[in-house]
Order: C-alpha cells, then sequence, then structure tokens
C-alpha cells in the first residue's frame, strides 16, 4: 500500500503518527508498505525528512512486513543517493518513478534507471505513471530494463491502459512482477496474471483492499469481483482531487488525525469533501 505522511500543525512530520498507521496498516494485514511514494508527498519533504521517513518506517515495521521506498527522482545522481541510502537504511526494495518535468526518450530511461541501481542491491519496482511525470515507460523498454538490469523486478503500473498491462505479460510470458496502480482496477490486474496492488484506498479501508486481491489468490473471482465493484465509487471520490488531498481528508474524517498537505496541495473544496464522506458512510466506514 501508499502511505500517507502525516504532518503537525507546524507542517512538520508528525513520527508517532506514522508510527500509529503503520502498526494499523499491518494489524488489518496490509502484505508490504511503499512509503514516500507520490501519496507520501515526497516531492515536498527535504531530503532529509524523505531518508528519515524511510528510517522510521524500518524501524517501526521491524521486518514484519517489507518496506519499500520511494526513491525516484528526475535527477539521477540524487536518487542514486536517497536509493543507496534507503537500503543502507533497512528498506527491502525501492520503487522508482520515472523523471518528470525533464523527462527522458526510452534510451534515456534504461541509462537512468541503470545508473541509480549499480550500487544496489536490494529490487526495485519501476513506476510508470505519464499522467504525472509526462513520460511513459514502453512495454519494449520495460521489457529491456528487466531482462538487462538484475534488481529491476518489475513494475506498478498507473497507465489505467489494460491493453498495454496485456502486452506487458505478454512480453514477460506472465513473469514479471506487475502491480496496479489504480485501486479502481485491481482485478482486471489481477486477471492478466498481476500480483497485486500498490493502493491509496487501503490507507482507509487496509483489510477489505488486501481481501480484495487474497480473495482472486485463493480462487474466488467472484469475491474479488464484488469487493472491487462495492468500492468503486469511494474510489472515485479518493480521486476527485489530485492524490493525496483526498485520503488525507478521509482519514481525518475517520479520526485518525493525519495533518494538512504540504503547498501547493490544499485542503478539499468543500463539495468534494461531502460527496467524499457520504461514499465512506455508504462503504459502511464510521466518520468522527
Amino acid at each position: 500500500m501508499a502511505l500517507i505522511t502525516p504532518m503537525n500543525e507546524d507542517g512538520s512530520v508528525n513520527y508517532s503518527k506514522l508510527e500509529e498507521i503503520i502498526e494499523f496498516q499491518i494489524a488489518n494485514h496490509t502484505d508490504a508498505i511503499i512509503i514516500c511514494g507520490t501519496t507520501g508527498e515526497a516531492s515536498t519533504l527535504s531530503e532529509e525528512e524523505h531518508l528519515e521517513c524511510i528510517r522510521y518506517t524500518c524501524e517501526v515495521a521491524k521486518k514484519r512486513i517489507p518496506v519499500i521506498a520511494g526513491t525516484g527522482s528526475n535527477c539521477t545522481e540524487a536518487a542514486a543517493y536517497l536509493s543507496e541510502e534507503a537500503e543502507k537504511g533497512g528498506a527491502d526494495g525501492l520503487l522508482l518513478v520515472t523523471p518528470y518535468y525533464n523527462k527522458a526518450t526510452q534510451n534515456g530511461l534504461k541509462v537512468h534507471f541503470k545508473k541509480i541501481l549499480e550500487n544496489v542491491k536490494i529490487p526495485a519496482l519501476l513506476y510508470n505513471i505519464p499522467g504525472r511525470t509526462g513520460t511513459k515507460i514502453l512495454p519494449q523498454t520495460l521489457m529491456d530494463m528487466w531482462k538487462e538490469i538484475p534488481n529491476v523486478v518489475g513494475v506498478k503500473d498507473a497507465t489505467g491502459d489494460i491493453s498495454e498491462v496485456a502486452e506487458v505479460m505478454n512480453l514477460s510470458d506472465g513473469k514479471i512482477d506487475l502491480y496496479s496502480g489504480n485501486d479502481d482496477q485491481i482485478t482486471p490486474v489481477l486477471s492478466l496474471g498481476g500480483k497485486g496492488v500498490i493502493s491509496v484506498l487501503s490507507n482507509i479501508l487496509p483489510q477489505e483492499t488486501h481481501d480484495i486481491v487474497a480473495s482472486y489468490m485463493d480462487g474466488d473471482v467472484v469475491r474479488s469481483r464484488e469487493l472491487q465493484l462495492k468500492y468503486l465509487n469511494l474510489i472515485k471520490a479518493l480521486f476527485c482531487e489530485v492524490n493525496p488531498i483526498p485520503v488525507k481528508k478521509a482519514m481525518n474524517l475517520m479520526g485518525m488525525n493525519v495533518g494538512s498537505l504540504r503547498l501547493p496541495l490544499t485542503e478539499m473544496e468543500e463539495a468534494n469533501a461531502k460527496n467524499l464522506a457520504e461514499q465512506m458512510k455508504l462503504a459502511g466506514i464510521t466518520l468522527k
């Protein structure tokens, strides 16, 4: 799951609250945690905060579940440094987003990720989210990196393109570790051989998100589909504004007190917040 970063009133990272939500996730059968990803507002964390969040999460998790550190950057040197430090800090794996703003060619992506990982031994997932970065990893490029870079084990696919997911699975003979990056496509991605989801929904419904995947893996496709569809309207509400604005609002509505967002992200629009609260109630979530 993709963990939010809780904040204090002064905007600093709330580490005691971070420990609390990590324990909440573990107690509700989340299989792994992504720290300092998009949902964790990594782009507005200082380098010191970024690495401390990773180290702290590893300390709290105590190897009960894997901790995957988001260490991608549009600066290759910065991403390499963060990745090496994350490994030293106890991370079990890395999540590496494609370079944003300055972008890269397909060949540039290969050189970028190879350079980041040349001094790192832990496994890495590449993060394909062109809607955020303006750069897409094409299926053949992904295959080349999967085959040529030893610790590239898979991809978080947030393209939203099921046909592209099918192409990736076809090119890899179903062997690549592919995770859905979209909560509304968990069951469809699993049907093509995906391994699970890196979820925003799990911040508020960890057990239920786990069950969508676990049901499918246990052969109960009908149950997986039912759960996927049951929470579809809630998922839509969680993405009606840019992530993680709605999910932080949802957690605060639940009384989890995870604080506000760092600029340039701002609080949720009133009409959207009202709809989110309604969808949460319909999903059986108690608001406080």
